[in-house]
């Protein structure tokens, strides 16, 4: 049955919410936090279901929901690389089935089956070379696909990555994709090395490759070279720390191995094929797989994925998988991509490993929004190369509907071998003591009542969102997150340290911190040295607070995604503050004008309307803004502003536009006064389309949006919609 709000019935709209809610977070635990909290499989299940929920009702999707963005916003810690093509993820198959679907779709497509390139899907992080005349001269992570982290100084101690092409005539230009990453024996060479200094081990290779590479190492450079010019006992001390902290990593670094997988721009290439690529970068010194092989028939790629599921242990690396490619660059570019991955390639992954373990004891987190989520405490064990000790268990009807009881021998399997799930019990290893596990009815952390936010809800929350201990660690350390305004120094010890002290009530309280009042909290101190008086603040104290400042002047979008708004990730808060430039204009917007922002629609509109209807939220705002917080997007003075040529034009920019990365085509477009959306609809003025638009370009041509060609973005820019429509 529908309700009033465009024909969706309650149960649909919930059901789109929990899927969003589920697909953001695991992407950011995934790229941002290099912690996955679900497999590949449920991952792609999940992404499935929203997809098929959005085409049975259009009205839900708007420019926050995962099917319209690519997974894996860059840091900001590094300065951010366009990438000269974009680079995509890869759909994926878990079993036969799915596979046979992949082989029947491209031989529909073109008729016939193709050569196909197979690979080994290396287990590392996703990196882009660029070469010019030879020379390596950028090296940036994978990131969105459009943007990524320039990690250029740190490639340098990576000795697999060469500095210059052995070519005699090397090519004008040279994007190089390819994966970073750690030999078994060098990831558990650093996991020794975690443990034996008493940190956390890395749960899998890619996590140790990511964190490897992303060290600050020009910021170590320079750090060492102070503390060498200071003088004293102390000083000797910090100079021998600082040695070998960087002897540690610069050898972790050059632990790194690297292999390619593909190529973007190139100049000076004529090459015709994916594996021709691959022979011209191996005789310009380039790591390429000797795994590599090309077959003429599916029977051929099933061979070869039999073979390394049965042999995956006897490579030098970790594998998930195989990639499988259509090697034959003019039939890529017929079969071309969808929004997110190319039509012409998937990913083949194989089933995760299972043990058994002891399964002790079922304990609940209560997370920022008050949702209590069930996980599975279990006797350590190792499992698809790392040791597993908790899994999440998401829910009480999980738990259920798995049937375990504490005590319970389960099986276990790290699904996508990342992802540590509880599949079932051992039924017939039970003894009789097992127990079932009961959800509380109180909170953990402040004996409230749980309870459904909405009737029919699975999840329980606890209602206490203004003072809920855990609640409130939780939203401070958000706001010092990667995603939101990423505050160095405040992280999730800091920010229970202020709460423990009572440094901050809240995070309403956050920019009002001062050096004083961090000196009465022992985590932020140290013992005053030689010539000093009383405790002193400690370097990371100090890193905190002049980062504090920086914060105070981020882009107002940062500053929503920062408030623990529910549905507000960066796209509707990008959008939002494109809209508004405010936040007195968000929190004054009705639900109507608020929905009908491009990029935002009811459900987030929703959830901003009941966010400032708290007075407690307004606080905070109240807080920030005698803090210093700008909570204002600048206008430029008038004398900067460009020409208004586009003023009241909502655009859509997709694909490959000359001259331009996606990023500064935005810009422009706004810079003239126009809506830039991230999705097609009937509101959308026209579609900008370059190389490789997908999907958009589908969907305007089906709902009569004007397509205006990359080549005439200039003149869209300089003489407006009117002038490009009618030439």
């Amino acid at each position: 049955m529908a309700d009033k709000k465009g024909g969706v019935s309650a149960a649909s709209r919930e059901r789109w919410e929990e899927l969003v809610d589920a697909i953001n977070a695991a992407r950011t635990a995934y790229y941002q936090h290099e912690r996955p909290t679900i497999s590949d499989k449920e991952y792609d299940t999940l992404y499935r279901e929203l997809e098929e929920l959005e085409r049975a009702h259009p009205e839900l999707a708007s420019g926050e929901s995962p099917t319209q963005t690519v997974g894996g916003q860059r840091s900001e810690m590094f300065e951010p690389v366009q990438h000269l093509v974009r680079l995509y993820s890869l759909d994926n198959a878990f079993d036969e089935e799915e596979l046979a679907a992949w082989f029947d779709r491209i031989q529909r497509s073109l008729g016939l089956i193709p050569r196909l390139l197979c690979e080994v899907k290396i287990d590392g992080l996703a990196v882009d070379l660029v070469y010019r005349d030879g020379v390596l001269v950028s090296v940036a992570t994978r990131g969105d696909g459009v943007t990524g982290e320039d990690i250029t100084y740190n490639a340098q101690f990576i000795e697999a990555i060469p500095e210059r092409l052995t070519a005699k005539k090397p090519p004008a230009l040279l994007e190089v994709r390819g994966e970073v990453f750690l030999s078994t024996a060098n990831f558990n060479a650093v996991n020794d090395e975690q443990m034996a200094a008493g940190s956390t081990p890395f749960a899998n290779p890619r996590n140790a490759a990511s964190g490897t590479i992303r060290q600050r190492m020009d910021k170590r450079v320079e750090e060492l070279a102070a503390a060498r010019t200071a003088s004293g006992t102390r000083a000797e001390a910090r100079v021998e720390r600082l040695e070998r902290e960087y002897a540690l990593a610069v050898g972790r670094l050059s632990a790194l191995g690297f292999t390619a997988h593909g190529v973007g721009a190139r100049e000076g290439i004529d090459v015709a094929s994916q594996s021709e690529v691959y022979s011209l970068l191996d005789t310009m010194g380039i790591p390429v797989s000797s795994r590599m092989a090309v077959h003429d028939s599916v029977e051929g790629v099933r061979e070869y994925v039999a073979y390394y599921s049965e042999h995956r242990h006897d490579v030098e690396h970790e594998i998930d998988g195989v990639v499988i490619k259509v090697d034959d660059f003019a039939l890529q570019s017929e079969l071309g991509e969808t929004s997110r991955a190319p039509r012409w390639a998937i990913a083949y992954k194989y089933p995760p490993e299972v043990v058994r373990t002891r399964l002790l004891d079922i304990a609940v987190n209560v997370g920022r929004t008050g949702r209590v989520t069930p996980f599975a405490v279990m006797d350590p064990v190792l499992v698809a190369g790392s040791t597993v000790s908790m899994a999440t268990l998401h829910n009480q009807y999980e738990v259920e509907r798995k049937g375990v009881l504490i005590g319970d021998m389960v099986f276990l399997r790290k699904a996508g071998d990342v992802i540590p799930e509880v599949i079932g019990p051992v039924v017939e290893a039970r003894t009789g003591d097992e127990r079932p596990f009961v959800m509380p009815t109180t909170c953990p952390e402040c004996g409230t009542k749980l309870k459904p936010e909405k009737e029919g809800d699975k999840d329980i929350r606890c209602p206490n969102a203004v003072s809920c201990p855990a609640q409130l660690r939780e939203r401070l350390f958000h706001v010092a997150s990667r995603g939101a305004l990423d505050i160095e120094g405040l992280g999730y010890k800091a920010a229970v340290a202020l709460l423990d002290c009572g440094v901050v009530q809240n995070m309403g309280d956050l920019f009002l911190i001062n050096a004083e009042s961090l000196l009465t909290c022992p985590f932020f101190t140290r013992e005053a040295g030689k010539g000093e008086e009383g405790p002193q603040l400690t370097e990371n104290a100090k890193t905190m607070l002049a980062n504090l400042e920086l914060a105070k002047v981020k882009p107002l979008w940062r500053m929503l995604v920062a408030l623990s708004i529910r549905h507000v990730g960066p796209t509707a808060a990008q959008a939002l503050a494109r809209e508004f430039g405010s936040i007195e204009a968000i929190a004054s917007a009705d639900l109507d004008r608020l929905a009908e922002v491009e990029g935002v629609g009811q459900v987030i509109a929703e959830a901003v309307v009941e966010w400032f209807d708290q007075q407690w939220h307004r606080e905070i705002i109240d807080k920030w803004q005698r803090g210093g917080v700008r909570l204002v997007d600048e206008v430029p003075d008038e004398g900067t502003l460009e020409s208004q040529t586009l003023a009241g034009v909502t655009l859509v920019i997709t694909g490959s536009i000359p001259g331009y990365t996606r990023d500064a085509a935005s810009a422009a477009a706004t810079a003239r006064g126009a809506k830039v959306a991230g999705s097609v609809s009937k509101k959308t003025s026209a579609l900008v389309a370059g190389e490789s638009s997908g999907s958009k370009l589908d969907k305007a041509e089906s709902l009569g949006v004007p397509i205006i060609p990359a080549q005439s973005f200039d003149v869209l820019l300089e003489q407006g919609l009117d002038a490009v429509l009618k030439g």
